[in-house]
């Protein structure tokens, strides 16, 4: 293959993996398919749309993660790009239509390291030899060496090691070859000591991910590990993809078992409910303790989360629409933090009778003023 055939493929596998910043619009954020898939913005070397240059330096893998199109032994055609290959076309590509940034992420056809060393090499070129100051971005390899983690940390804007389930035992089966607590848990300690205000990469966000439905995890064992990894590790961003059947095989090895216990309309609304408390957590100061499961320990796919604790705290609504503070206006159904900023703004002027008057309108709006006291 030339370049140009190799950065293809690559950048089309490399959808797989969503611990990095996607576009936001109409043509650049993720959308379902109707076979219920999700489609990833990814920006092609022959002209897709997106804002990160996103892509592989090998589809090669020997691990053997069951949820992978990729892993070891499966029916894939690879191949491997050079540092100097993906500096000279990412900043080719870069200069005809500027990007975010470029995205690198790779196979293991051997040892971490050497599938760092390649990574790490394309940006020492970037930042060194064509003194590139826009972001770039480096996925960790489970199991990559505190030495190689701190030379990407020298040379990245972000970095990402995806944890991938919450916990030992949902990570056995789903890997033989791979250890949780060594590759995935020690390593992402060391990155959130690293990037601890302070210390020396504090400059550097830090990102992982989970895949939803490729074991059989609880949604409440995905935000307990969540709320950790965001109070205990401080990481910047938590990223949710839902399992795509067919593209791996979950089960364990003599036991033929399935995981996938959702169907794929089942599963895309599970990663979204998992978004929604993201945001609860991070933008709307839910405590996770706060958010309600069903018997089995999910999240209910019929309402949002925020709508299904308001439904079982009735004693906290109506809310006073015109003098209620910013946290208590955030529990509010229907009301994010951008309604929320012109309720706050337009009530210094003058008194609020509808919500049309911050734009509010339709659905929504009927929603939210259900729980709202506009005197």
């Amino acid at each position: 293959m030339n370049t140009i055939e190799k950065l293809e493929l690559l950048s089309r596998d490399s959808q797989y993996d969503l611990a990095c910043a996607c576009g936001s619009g109409k043509d650049t954020r993720r959308r379902s398919s109707d076979g219920a898939r999700w489609l990833y913005p990814v920006p092609l070397i022959s002209g897709g749309t997106g804002t990160m240059f996103k892509t592989l330096m090998t589809n090669c893998c020997s691990n053997d993660c069951a949820y992978c199109p990729l892993r070891g032994g499966a029916n894939a055609e690879r191949c491997t790009i050079t540092p100097d290959e993906i500096v000279r076309t990412f900043t080719e590509y870069n200069y005809k239509r500027p990007l975010y940034g470029l995205f690198l992420s790779s196979g293991v056809p051997d040892q971490p390291d050497r599938a760092m060393e390649r990574m790490i090499a394309a940006a020492e070129i970037l930042r060194k030899k064509i003194r590139y100051k826009g972001v770039i971005h480096l996925k960790i390899i489970p199991g990559a060496s505190f030495a190689a983690i701190e030379e990407a940390l020298s040379y990245a804007s972000t970095v990402s090691l995806n944890i991938e389930v919450p916990g030992v035992e949902h990570f056995k089966k789903l890997s033989e070859k791979k250890d949780f607590m060594n590759d995935i848990v020690r390593p992402l300690k060391f990155i959130a000591e690293q990037t601890a205000k302070g210390m020396k990469y504090s400059r550097v966000k830090s990102t992982t991910q989970f895949i939803v439905g490729a074991s059989d995890e609880k949604d409440s064992e995905i935000v307990h590990y969540m709320n950790a990894i965001y109070k205990r590790l401080n990481f910047n961003r938590i990223y949710f993809s839902a399992y795509q059947k067919g593209l791996g095989k979950p089960d364990i090895p003599g036991e033929q078992r399935e995981f996938t216990l959702n169907s794929g309309r089942e599963l895309l609304t599970r990663e979204h409910r998992l978004y929604q408390v993201d945001f609860l957590l991070r933008k709307y100061k839910f405590a996770a303790e706060e958010l309600i499961f069903n018997e089995n320990g999910n999240l209910d796919l019929r309402l949002d989360p925020k709508e299904r604790w308001a439904l079982a705290h009735p004693e906290f609504f109506p809310v006073r629409l015109n003098c209620a503070d910013k946290e208590t206006l955030l529990r509010v159904p229907g009301l994010g933090p951008v309604y929320v900023s012109r309720i706050i703004a337009l009530r210094r002027e003058r008194r609020i009778s509808a919500l049309s008057q911050i734009g509010l309108r339709g659905v929504s709006a009927i929603k939210s003023a259900s729980y709202l006291d506009f005197s």
